[in-house]
């Protein structure tokens, strides 16, 4: 064993994260910069998973598959890299996520060869498509999603491609903003390979190859040790996705044998004309996350992590669709109720460490429009209640599970558009009780100051978040609508459009109880009387 490889090792996490704040630093959307919905990650010369930084876990699975198909495809179209390319793409079925989700590569080279990859991925705001915000809820195709790019080279000898950046700029609404977050993604990159470059140079090639193998086993050997503190058995559950017609049913069943898991779908329903399909990469995505979270923070991800799990996902399902199936929401909310699924399968094998449900949704808004003679898109997603677990109450007004992301600042919102915020607050009563209670939901209203249009894609309207082991379930997503002097109670998936004075309000679900709710101590009800959690109701 090299006695350097713990070293190397998390010299590679925190050159993961250095990307990520150097992607931050430099992008130009609120939604990057304030919101910070991007991931970084680096591989090695295999294309294997070698470190991963803390930020949108529906990336975890993509990036890998997501590097691994480029590959694939720049053998098959005769692209070679050379030292000093880059490559950008956004297509799904490649990238592993949605188009609004931009992927930059880079190798990196050492001693004339590829010895490791850097890659960084960013959610853009806006890459055109039929609504601002490219998520619209009745697109029946990836092709009126926004443009599609299959991987091609943005960076050739350090130089950048200005026709790549011009065609991908112009087919947003917010050109300047992609030309900028596109650029800060390349800095990602440079800062990746300035550090990788200064550790091989310090350790040498030989020690660096050898370390990579040494903290891949080691992962592994941490899986299987952990694995087996989880019961042995067969667990099964099924889920629901809503559409306003019907629900999308979700089924899994998990093994857990010795220290192998082996997650099979079968049974989930067939792909969907609504962009509620999730790639393989975003489902993948799901199994990482949960398994990261069940089986301890100290487990460091790459791709030891999860060797040991098997994953089977049907074919033109909802959660392996056939291109060119739309996609868009599958990445931010059919990711969510994977999470949800998988937990609750898992109920049984880790009672004492799986939560009840989590609010299950993104609450994803896309609003646009013209403004000043500038057409303009602006992206967000708004936090839930956690559910709780054994010994704790949820967390009020988080973003939960697939996604990691920052809310975007009131301030940052009222400057840049023309959108004035008239509530944002925990939204009372809307906890599962327990005798640890859910997190509580938040309330978010929109009003438009001009003509623009409005976006929602969220769930949880009509199947609440589950309670376990007695706890009830959190209260559902409503979200109101005013227009013209009326009120209107609206579904979880809509586009209208607002004139100004229009408002709409979001009311996200919160977590699930855990536990009977009459073993909850009345010091701790009083507690949440006091900080307005709940009202009127003390068991």
């Amino acid at each position: 064993m090299n006695f350097n490889w713990q070293i190397i090792r998390n010299s590679l996490y925190y050159t993961s994260e250095e990307m990520g704040i150097a992607l931050r630093n430099s992008a130009y959307s609120p939604n990057i910069k304030e919101r910070m919905d991007h991931s970084a990650a680096i591989f090695d010369w295999e294309g294997r998973l070698l470190a991963q930084a803390e930020h949108i876990p529906v990336h975890l699975g993509s990036l890998p598959i997501g590097l691994s198909n480029t590959l694939k495809y720049m053998e098959k179209e005769g692209m070679e890299f050379r030292e000093g390319d880059m490559v950008v793409l956004n297509n799904p079925y490649i990238a592993g996520t949605h188009l609004n989700d931009v992927t930059l590569i880079r190798p990196i080279f050492f001693n004339g060869k590829i010895i490791a990859y850097v890659a960084n991925k960013a959610h853009h705001s806006d890459v055109g498509g039929k609504v601002p915000g490219s998520i619209s809820m009745d697109a029946r195709s990836l092709f009126e999603e926004g443009i599609i790019i299959d991987p091609v080279f943005i960076m050739h000898n350090n130089e950048f491609s200005e026709d790549i950046i011009s065609i991908f700029s112009r087919n947003s609404r917010n050109p300047y903003e992609r030309k900028g977050d596109i650029r800060a993604q390349a800095a990602a990159n440079f800062t990746g390979e300035r550090r990788l470059i200064e550790l091989l140079k310090k350790y040498g090639e030989v020690d660096f190859m050898e370390s990579a193998e040494d903290f891949l086993n080691y992962s592994r050997n941490l899986f299987e040790k952990n694995i087996s503190a989880l019961n042995e058995g067969s667990y099964y559950a099924n889920e629901y996705l809503e559409l306003d017609e019907r629900d999308i049913e979700l089924k899994v069943k998990i093994d857990i044998y010795g220290n192998r898991v082996k997650v099979d779908y079968t049974g989930t329903d067939a792909q969907v004309i609504a962009p509620l399909n999730a790639v393989l990469g975003v489902t993948v995505s799901g199994v990482h996350y949960v398994f990261k979270t069940i089986l301890g923070e100290w487990i460091p991800v790459n791709h030891g992590t999860f060797i040991n799990i098997d994953i089977n996902v049907p074919s033109g399902t909802v959660l392996n669709p056939e291109f060119p199936y739309p996609v868009a929401g599958g990445n931010v909310e059919t990711s969510q109720r994977n999470a949800d699924l998988l937990y609750l399968a898992l109920s049984n094998a880790a009672p004492k460490i799986i939560p009840a449900a989590s609010g299950g949704s993104m609450n994803n808004v896309m609003v646009g429009g013209v403004h000043k003679g500038n057409t303009w898109a602006f992206y967000e997603t708004i936090g839930v209640g956690t559910g709780g677990k054994m010994g704790r109450d949820g967390t009020d007004g988080i973003h939960a599970n697939m996604t990691n992301t920052m809310n975007t600042p009131v301030e940052e919102i009222e400057r840049n558009f023309p959108i004035l915020i008239l509530r944002y607050e925990f939204r009372e009563n809307s906890c599962g009780i327990g005798e640890f209670r859910g997190g509580t939901g938040l309330i978010r209203s929109y009003m438009a100051l001009d003509n623009l249009i409005f976006t929602v894609l969220s769930d949880r309207i009509r199947h609440r978040p589950y309670g376990l082991f007695g706890g009830e379930p959190g209260k559902s997503t409503e979200i109101i609508v005013k227009r013209k002097g009326k009120r209107i109670r609206c579904g979880s998936k809509f586009t209208l459009d607002l004139s100004p004075g229009d408002s709409v309000e979001i009311r996200t679900a919160g977590g699930g109880g855990y536990g009977d709710p009459s073993k909850r101590t009345e010091e701790k009800i009083i507690e949440d009387i006091k900080n307005g959690i709940i009202k009127g109701r003390l068991k």
